[in-house]
């Protein structure tokens, strides 16, 4: 397993750190207290780009060749970036149409990272030109094992610019979708407000205007410009195994939040690498969520440089951020637990961001490994060493093992697109907000949760959670009615199948080519402002702790031989299906025309449990975390302590603790941020 650190070699050097006679000085001693804090990996150069090339065509990569050289004698192998999203100065001054313009035409100026618009043919030219020079330079190093492609890919709001050449590829991506200027006016209904037009050059892009645009036309602009930041980062993959055919590409993603569609981005990388912005305040179901979700984005064709099967975390904070209001210490053992965290969920290699507190630039007081004096003495640093020792016992038991789910989220781009960029029903209903919902109730019973786009293959799972597919095309609805078909369990909420992927809304009833599916039909629906609610009563199977309030939305439904498993209690539609379920082939098709608060998502995971057959990893107080790797028979179970108070927890049988080689039964007090990885086998060692 690689347990290593983010590292730039550049801030080391005199007059920062070093001598005037040996101004890389430093560098043999960082590379000494990396080994003591048994780092095996680093990533570098991912902003290196002014310092590779101070002036056009003028290359000097004999600094990060020394560098390289140095790791090598200590046995630390190097993921090199490639330094494209901080392009240098000069390269604005000679050709300022590189710089992005903002939807009020504005141009964004040089001097920073990201000033660069991804549809100008000059950037993509001298990209390449650095990537080949890179590549050609160092790709042959022994001690290389990656690459990242740029850094951060549509960070500060950067996923769109509204240069011409934007305008041109634009334009010619919406010609090789619709063909004939006669269908895409069908297909974006652009009638409505008379704003029809006669050639695709006519078609505008959605700058800053009176009033809102066109959804199906701003829909289709986050399509292009997604289309355009993948087409970006594949033009480096692409040219790198042309150079290094046998050293993988990955890219740092962060948890969904960049509006471009990352499952397209996992399709071009050998294996999927994130950025984790854990802090004390994170609570752990949200922290959970947005691993899984990005673990979920690559589930085979994985070529990691080890060969295993997992996910990079390729910036985790070792400390405080920089960017909130407040950034306070991150206390003692958080690093630490939430590290655990990563690895529990599928981490294969862990880069702690970054080695040291820089002395200059704009991150001073980002918290690293490591505080200005470098001395190697400090708290963190300290911390980083113990896990170090700690990962090396665990690697040979985690190698080749693998989270397992049999239950999935459906998560759509498309979707949560739609939903932030036009008029919606109810401006107070937040999609993830919803979704964390599901996923808590599955996360405090222990149990594994994947994510996936509506379009894959989901016959793996027993049960599915769509919620709010606001947006949905005809082939996604028939590969629902498929795996439902063939046995699954589907659970839909309220404000699916509004609309399809043209952005028209359907004629034949709600939810859009499902009423079948569900056995019924939402005829209204009446969206709720916050502190108002209806209320649900529950019946059947579906056992409730208490009341349930219905918040935000509540669809009016007409049963269409669905089963009623809830109703409404007041309004006009009291006594009216709040929930339902319908036999469909050889499964069921679960259908909330409302949202809960949290009570009631535990309690519809307690019931979909027993429906679907799916146990519980470990039984285990709430307050505990529970993840599983396995291969084959071998299961490591990890217990993660989120508190700041010690969790008793009772072994009913005995368990093996890998990280204090003890054998547990009976009562064990969980200390706070405290962490077991355990199995079942007393005998290892």
């Amino acid at each position: 397993m690689y347990f290593g650190v983010d590292y730039h070699p550049e801030h080391w050097v005199y007059p920062y750190a070093g001598t005037a006679e040996n101004p890389e000085a430093r560098w043999q001693r960082d590379v000494e207290l990396m080994v003591e804090a048994g780092v095996n990996v680093v990533r570098m150069g991912e902003f290196a780009w002014g310092l590779y090339e101070p002036e056009e065509g003028k290359y000097n990569f004999d600094w990060m060749h020394r560098a390289m050289d140095l790791f090598a004698k200590a046995g630390i192998k190097v993921v090199l970036g490639t330094p494209t999203a901080a392009p240098p100065v000069w390269l604005a001054k000679k050709h300022p149409e590189i710089l992005p313009k903002d939807d009020r035409g504005q141009t964004l100026h040089e001097g920073t990272r990201r000033a660069y618009c991804m549809n100008s043919d000059v950037y993509w030219e001298y990209s390449k030109r650095i990537v080949r020079a890179l590549a050609e330079a160092l790709g042959k190093h022994p001690q290389l094992i990656a690459w990242q492609i740029d850094n951060g890919l549509g960070g500060h709001n950067t996923e769109a610019s509204f240069n011409d050449e934007t305008r041109r590829d634009w334009h010619a991506w919406l010609k090789a979708k619709y063909e004939t200027i006669e269908r895409l006016n069908d297909m974006m209904g652009t009638r409505f407000w008379a704003q029809t037009v006669t050639k695709f050059e006519d078609v505008p892009m959605p700058m800053r205007a009176p009033t809102v645009h066109n959804p199906a036309l701003v829909l289709d602009w986050m399509r292009f410009c997604s289309d355009t930041i993948v087409a970006y980062a594949r033009m480096q993959a692409e040219l790198l195994r042309e150079l290094t055919p046998t050293i993988p590409v990955t890219q740092n993603l962060r948890a969904l939040t960049r509006h471009f569609d990352h499952f397209d981005m996992a399709e071009v990388l050998d294996f999927v690498s994130i950025d984790s912005n854990a802090t004390i305040k994170s609570k752990s179901a949200e922290m959970a969520c947005e691993i899984d979700m990005l673990r979920s984005l690559k589930k085979a064709g994985i070529k990691t440089p080890d060969g295993d099967s997992g996910f990079w975390v390729i910036e985790q904070k070792a400390g405080a951020v920089d960017w909130q209001d407040v950034n306070s210490l991150v206390r003692p053992g958080v690093v630490r637990m939430f590290t655990y965290q990563l690895i529990s969920r599928g981490a294969a290699g862990v880069l702690y961001f970054l080695w040291r507190q820089p002395r200059i630039g704009s991150e001073k007081f980002y918290g690293g490994v490591l505080t200005h004096d470098g001395r190697g003495q400090n708290r963190t640093f300290q911390e980083i060493k113990e896990i170090g020792q700690e990962i090396k016992r665990l690697a040979p038991v985690l190698k080749d093992t693998k989270v397992v789910a049999e239950a999935c989220i459906l998560l759509s781009h498309d979707n949560e697109w739609n939903l932030e960029c036009v008029k919606q029903p109810n401006k107070h209903f937040r999609q993830r907000e919803h979704m964390q919902m599901f996923y808590n109730a599955l996360h405090d019973r222990n149990i594994p949760v994947d994510f996936a786009r509506p379009a894959e293959d989901l016959s793996k799972y027993k049960v599915v959670i769509a919620p709010s597919l606001q947006l949905m095309s005809g082939g996604e609805a028939d590969l629902l009615k498929l795996y439902v078909q063939n046995g699954g369990t589907l659970i839909a909420t309220f404000n699916t199948g509004l609309i399809d992927e043209h952005h028209i809304a359907p004629d034949s009833g709600i939810p859009h080519d499902m009423t079948d599916l569900f056995g019924l039909e939402v005829l209204e629906f009446d969206p709720l402002p916050p502190g108002e609610e209806n209320h649900l009563i529950l019946k059947g199977a579906f056992s409730a702790t208490h009341m349930h309030p219905a918040k935000y939305w509540c669809d009016i439904i007409e049963p269409k031989g669905c089963q009623v498993i809830g109703t409404y209690a007041k309004e006009f539609y009291a006594g009216r299906p709040a929930i339902t379920t319908n036999q469909f082939g050889n499964g069921r098709a679960i259908y909330i025309g409302t949202m809960s608060n949290q009570p009631f998502y535990h309690d519809l995971a307690v019931w979909i449990r027993q429906l679907c057959g799916i146990n519980p990893l470990l039984k285990v107080p709430d307050t505990v975390e529970v993840s599983l790797r396995q291969k084959g028979n071998s299961k490591i179970f990890f217990l993660i302590n989120h508190q700041n108070s010690p969790v008793r927890i009772p072994f009913y049988k005995p368990m093996h603790d890998f990280l204090s080689g003890k054998t547990f039964t009976g009562n064990y007090d969980l200390p706070p941020h405290g962490v077991l990885v355990l199995d079942e086998n007393v005998s290892a060692g």
